[in-house]
């Protein structure tokens, strides 16, 4: 079979591999869609692990399962998780799920003719798709269930000003959940083209970021955010955040600035504001189950972001269109088309 191998953005070669087989309790899957994350392109991110095979948002067809698999069966139509907790650990049991101590297992990268899933996702980590949903529909739901974990950790509510920091993917999911929750949703973004997606999207007022942010937007709402979603890694958008989130408000990084960049808190103004940052990282069964919901349902649109769909061939022109950011929002693998 074919796979995608990654050894950095620029040297991403197609290779043969093995069709793997399953265990007793383990299944073989066939990778229908598989979505580029804005976190596959991160470097300094993958490149410990380099050479790897990626992709973690994908939709499959089952193919083959082992004697001891009775859940599943050749030809469903499944969408899995990347990595499942324990729910029995410290972390766990303190709902720190995507800091379980016990993850052994990984799904291996999606970005390939077929995956073997093995016991622990067998077991947890799958999800049947409902007929409707397809399979490009169901790359989206790992990612919205980070942005479901990250807007919960930030404690949002009705009725709360949410400030969305850059508009590529992870963005335009904030703005669209937090209008599932009834927030009222404000957006920037250099790319006057995101920001008209972010329009689309919902938001109710798009600020150009390369304006004084935080003054727009309280001569527009008039008031700072209460809740502050940073989307991007620019450093200038982490100033951005500190300056237009309000007294009692959240800042929360969905996306980070790199390692070598050393970013400033003035905490003196946020103590006596009682400002909190959070940060937040993956997420959990629970958020997966949520996102399939909200998605099944169609209270969340999630076809609407797509905008390339590519065969395994061309998935270096995938990372090179997620890389620049221009005109692309999601782009989609299929390996066996």
């Amino acid at each position: 079979m074919k796979v995608s191998r990654w050894y950095n953005n620029m040297d991403i070669r197609i290779e043969e591999a093995p069709v793997p087989v399953p265990g007793p309790k383990e299944m073989v899957v066939k990778v229908r869609s598989c979505g580029i994350c804005g976190s596959d392109i991160v470097e300094w991110y993958r490149l410990p692990r380099a050479p790897l095979v990626q992709g973690h948002e994908l939709g499959a067809e089952v193919v083959q399962t082992g004697p001891e698999v009775k859940q599943y069966k050749p030809g469903d139509r499944v969408f899995i998780a990347p990595k499942v907790p324990c729910h029995e650990c410290y972390y766990c049991k303190n709902e720190h799920y995507p800091q379980c101590a016990q993850v052994k297992e990984r799904l291996p990268g999606g970005l390939a003719e077929y995956i073997l899933v093995p016991e622990t996702l067998v077991e947890h980590g799958v999800f049947l798709l409902p007929d409707h949903v397809t399979y490009d529909q169901s790359t989206f739901i790992e990612p919205l269930a980070c942005v479901i974990r990250a807007q919960k950790l930030a404690g949002i509510k009705e009725g709360q000003s949410v400030l969305v920091l850059g508009c590529g993917m992870s963005g335009l999911l904030n703005i669209k959940y937090a209008k599932v929750k009834n927030a009222r949703v404000i957006a920037t973004d250099i790319n006057p083209v995101r920001l008209e997606y972010a329009r689309q999207a919902g938001a109710e007022l798009v600020i150009d970021a390369a304006d004084d942010v935080a003054r727009k937007l309280v001569d527009q709402t008039g008031r700072k955010a209460d809740l502050v979603m940073i989307c991007t890694s620019s450093m200038a958008a982490v100033d951005q955040a500190w300056e237009a989130v309000d007294k009692g408000g959240a800042v929360v990084f969905f996306a980070v600035p790199g390692p070598d960049q050393q970013v400033t808190v003035p905490i003196n103004d946020f103590w006596t504001k009682e400002i909190r940052i959070l940060t937040s990282y993956y997420c959990s069964p629970a958020d997966c189950a949520e996102a399939l919901e909200l998605i099944a349902s169609g209270q969340l649109e999630v076809e609407d972001m797509i905008t390339h769909v590519l065969p395994l061939k061309d998935v270096e022109r995938g990372f090179q269109l997620v890389t620049e950011g221009k005109d692309s929002l999601k782009v989609i693998i299929r390996p066996n088309d």
